[in-house]
């Protein structure tokens, strides 16, 4: 595990930084200096470029990872990379000339209950077109073992960029609508940034034919895009169908909720980048005890810093909106609590969705997924017109926690591998105990201050009884390095 502790920890400090910056801005600029219904309107776009994004691409940047272990001579390699840059190409363009030709329908079906957005279809597509081929050069960089500098590009640079965007706003420098084709502008520089990262990391001779397994790189490329549109549907439709049956602001007070549960994803987030390439590898070469051991030890420690996670964020969610002083947006105090809930369960699953994608059984994740975004529009649907953003999260919830089990359950079966154990159960029962006894406790200073006092007090809660009860050898190991080192610094 030298490697994924060492990218993983790089990678996690890099995601604590663009989450940092992302919380200024979310919380903060974007709630003070930006009206809610153009915040709602960036939410709004990026989201549905996200969805669009599988489509784009059709699936290379999981390809690259997939397929590239399994050549051996540098133009075999040179070839299929190449082939990850055209391929995209076969259909980014046939769907740019549709989209162009019903461009009018296409804007005012989008926009038929908010106008705003009418202006600004086009711009969906020629994200989504950057979003794509960051994710394919950031693969380049992740079948080198090299995941760091592209999740700081990823993590880091855009939210920095907004940030001094915002301010420009803010001191009149720009208008809001500018303010919208800057972060497009943003998003192509991130991918130039990331395009000669790559060549610099490995600069293959463009070699502009098939790949000799094409059909089966065409094959998982057809599974990729509709499990990967169905990945994303799981993941941003309920922005999209926020902003489709109600007003766009609404969509500004889901996405700071959201935003706020999020930070629980950090770790897995940061291990995922180093973990993938890893358990491809390892799969490529029938090693399922390796698998195994990294499927174990990932989901508890992604839970057991998951888990303080998510104590932190929803015993100090209340005073945190009143800092924010925006009264409107604490309407997603039911958001974060529901949303981070089910954040911490599928980080219990730590590299689940990994082993299925890179093994002869990719194609469940094409069926579950595809069963699972078909139920999440229907709750949405459903449970947002009843229930408003709250709607929205509880139909999150419900349908990952279903699509977890569901995952768990198939490579139990498959690979004869499940993630739980005592250490599981330990944690959990800590985490229970803790938001128990501190959701009584209500101090009655400053926000900020209590904040901070109720923070250190559970951390130093947590860490006693994560310690006491030797919920996980590895987090052990690493207080006994902590206070080594500490020691060797007194004396």
């Amino acid at each position: 595990m030298g490697i994924v502790l060492k990218q993983s920890f790089a990678n996690t400090l890099t995601l604590f930084m663009g989450f940092g910056i992302g919380g200024i801005n979310m919380l903060f600029l974007y709630t003070h200096f930006l009206s809610e219904d153009y915040f709602g309107l960036v939410t709004f776009l990026l989201a549905s470029a996200t969805l669009v994004l599988p489509l784009v691409m059709v699936g290379m940047q999981h390809a690259v990872i997939k397929y590239f272990p399994v050549y051996k001579d540098l133009r075999s390699e040179q070839t299929f990379l190449t082939a990850s840059l055209w391929i995209p190409l076969l259909v980014i363009l046939p769907v740019a000339v549709l989209a162009a030709v019903f461009y009018g329908q296409l804007s005012n079906y989008l926009a038929r209950e908010n106008f705003l957005i009418r202006e600004y279809t086009y711009l969906i597509g020629i994200i989504a077109f950057f979003m794509g081929y960051f994710e394919v050069f950031y693969a380049w960089a992740k079948i080198r073992l090299q995941s760091v500098f592209g999740n700081v590009i990823k993590e880091v640079f855009a939210r920095f960029c907004t940030l001094l965007l915002l301010f420009g706003v803010y001191f009149n420098w720009l208008t809001e609508p500018q303010f919208i084709y800057a972060v497009v502008v943003v998003y192509g520089l991130r991918m130039c940034l990331m395009l000669g990262y790559a060549f610099y990391l490995f600069r293959p001779r463009l070699i502009f034919q098939c790949p000799e397994n094409i059909r089966e790189i065409l094959s998982f490329s057809l599974y990729s895009i509709i499990a990967g549109s169905a990945a994303g549907i799981l993941l941003e439709i309920d922005k999209f169908m926020i902003s489709q049956l109600s007003a766009l602001r609404e969509v500004a007070y889901y996405a700071v909720g959201v935003y706020i549960a999020s930070i629980i994803a950090i770790p897995a987030r940061a291990m995922q980048s180093i973990t993938s390439p890893i358990t491809s590898r390892e799969l490529a070469r029938e090693d399922l005890g390796a698998v195994g051991k990294l499927y174990r030890q990932s989901s508890l420690n992604l839970l057991v810093v998951g888990g303080l996670l998510f104590l932190l964020i929803n015993l100090n969610i209340e005073d945190l909106y009143a800092f924010i002083d925006k009264p409107s947006f604490s309407k997603g105090v039911w958001v974060v609590l529901i949303i981070s809930l089910a954040k911490l369960v599928d980080l219990s699953l730590g590299i689940a969705n990994a082993i299925l994608t890179h093994s002869a059984y990719y194609r469940i994740i094409f069926y579950l997924s595809v069963a699972m975004a078909l139920t999440v529009i229907l709750l949405n649907r459903w449970l947002i017109v009843r229930m408003g953003i709250d709607g929205a999260a509880l139909a999150t919830f419900l349908v990952l926690v279903g699509y977890s089990g569901l995952k768990v359950y198939y490579v139990k079966k498959k690979f004869k591998q499940q993630p739980f154990g005592v250490g599981t159960l330990k944690t959990i029962g800590i985490i229970l105990f803790l938001y128990g006894a501190f959701s009584i406790w209500e101090p009655s200073f400053h926000p900020v201050v209590n904040m901070i006092l109720k923070s250190v007090v559970l951390v130093l809660s947590y860490l006693y009884l994560i310690r006491k009860l030797a919920v996980s050898e590895e987090v052990d190991a690493l207080f006994d390095k902590v206070f080594d080192k500490g020691k060797g610094l007194v004396k």
